[in-house]
């Protein structure tokens, strides 16, 4: 606007390096796709901005998110590269709200310019969770799918699916208006409420607090090997550095994952898996060749209470471990209260002496629940429940939890071996 004002300004508004450097922060043009295009890079910048010039506070963060990632995975999941779905137009987007009858936040516009999601397939780009007897793999879904699933029931009101795994129907939801507690534009897994017989009452799992955080910070997890690559498939499980413990030649490491479609906020009923790596360095001599005989585990709750568990082998195996081998095993545990940690330890023989026994630490690690939104049916429910009680005896709280921990509720199905 300001080069309509005088021929000088005119002039160094066409000063071509000035616009370069709007082009590489703003839209991520490089140099070598600049003397592809032929085109100054003014021209480019003003091309680019009329196309996209409305994601320009999100574009070079989201594009930027999206070629780590493919370089990333096309070095190691070239499968899960060839699943992701090329951009969309603006005009599919504009139909999508028509359709819809909401509008789209434009960081998740913005993404969607870039890439368009990915096909139904497995394993999917969200992530996976393999456990004994239950799998999880989530994909990111394309528009249209996605635009297929938005809600409008009670519970789930204007409420948009992003993921959706093929295994178990979870899916992570977008809020697209603040209505039934829900924050506009927050990413959550829906969990029902067990201990009321209203089907709305949905707690919530929070996830992300907007697009752009939800998935710039996922795609950080990748690319940094936060979220190890296993068998062709990103697995979400999260490594503390602090959850290693060395005993003698033996290195035992720990990663957790939370599974909210394990889990459930009413009845209190938290589920954890956890990844164990056990690995003898290299520099070991033979002859401390030994074998996994047994496991010992001492868990705690956020109350404190301690659970003790001891048993054979790992998993139904008895791994001999040697220089340079390295063994892993995942298994899982629950939680009556949001967060908790375990700790123990292995014992051993050795195979070239078995007379020998020793112990092996396993460090503590600690699980807790992602933060979570109670329903406001469930509250809702509470309240006309109590104003109908309020001409029968009255019963203290503590009565009222123990009356309540007798109910027969059927615990979330899907359950596997704990602390194996």
């Amino acid at each position: 606007s300001c080069c309509y004002l005088s021929r000088r300004l005119n002039q160094l508004s066409n000063h071509d390096p000035l616009w370069k450097r709007h082009c590489k922060k703003y839209w991520l043009i490089s140099d070598e796709e600049k003397s592809r295009r032929n085109q100054s890079w003014k021209a480019i910048f003003i091309s680019t901005y009329s196309d996209l010039g409305r994601y320009i506070r999100y574009y070079a963060t989201l594009k930027k998110a999206w070629d780590d990632l493919e370089k990333y995975l096309g070095q190691r999941c070239p499968r899960m590269i060839g699943s992701l779905k090329e951009s969309v137009r603006e005009e599919d987007l504009d139909a999508v709200e028509a359709q819809i009858g909401c509008k789209l936040p434009d960081d998740y516009r913005c993404s969607f310019r870039i890439h368009n999601g990915q096909k139904l397939v497995v394993p999917g780009l969200m992530g996976s969770i393999a456990l004994s007897n239950h799998y999880r793999s989530e994909d990111l879904l394309d528009i249209d799918t996605a635009a297929g699933g938005f809600q409008q029931r009670l519970g789930l009101k204007q409420c948009l699916p992003l993921t959706f795994c093929i295994h178990t129907g979870l899916s992570q939801y977008m809020a697209l208006e603040s209505v039934e507690g829900r924050s506009k534009y927050e990413i959550f897994y829906q969990c029902p409420d067990q201990m009321t017989r209203n089907p709305s009452a949905i707690d919530m799992f929070i996830t992300g607090t907007s697009y752009l955080e939800w998935f710039t910070s996922y795609v950080n997890k990748v690319v940094t090997g936060r979220y190890p690559i296993i068998r062709d498939q990103i697995f979400r499980y999260v490594h503390d550095k602090d959850c290693v413990a060395t005993t003698g030649d033996i290195t035992v490491s720990v990663s957790t994952s939370f599974l909210p479609e394990l889990s459930s906020v009413h009845p209190p009923h938290y589920f954890f898996t956890y990844r164990i790596r056990i690995e003898m360095s290299k520099d070991a001599l033979p002859e401390n060749a030994c074998q996994l005989d047994s496991r010992y585990w001492r868990i705690t709750n956020a109350k404190g209470d301690v659970e003790e568990v001891q048993g054979p082998g790992v998993v139904g195996e008895f791994p001999i471990i040697s220089p340079g081998r390295v063994y892993e095993y995942t298994s899982c545990t629950t939680f009556p209260t949001t967060s908790g940690y375990m700790e123990g330890y292995y014992t051993f023989h050795c195979l070239y002496y078995n007379d020998k026994f020793f112990n092996v630490t396993i460090p503590r690690f600690h699980m807790v629940c992602p933060t979570f939104k109670v329903s406001t049916a469930r509250m809702e429910t509470n309240h006309n429940e109590h104003a109908l009680d309020e001409d029968e005896d009255s019963t203290d709280t503590d009565e009222y939890e123990d009356r309540r921990r007798v109910l027969d509720i059927p615990a979330p199905s899907g359950r596997c071996p704990r602390h194996t």
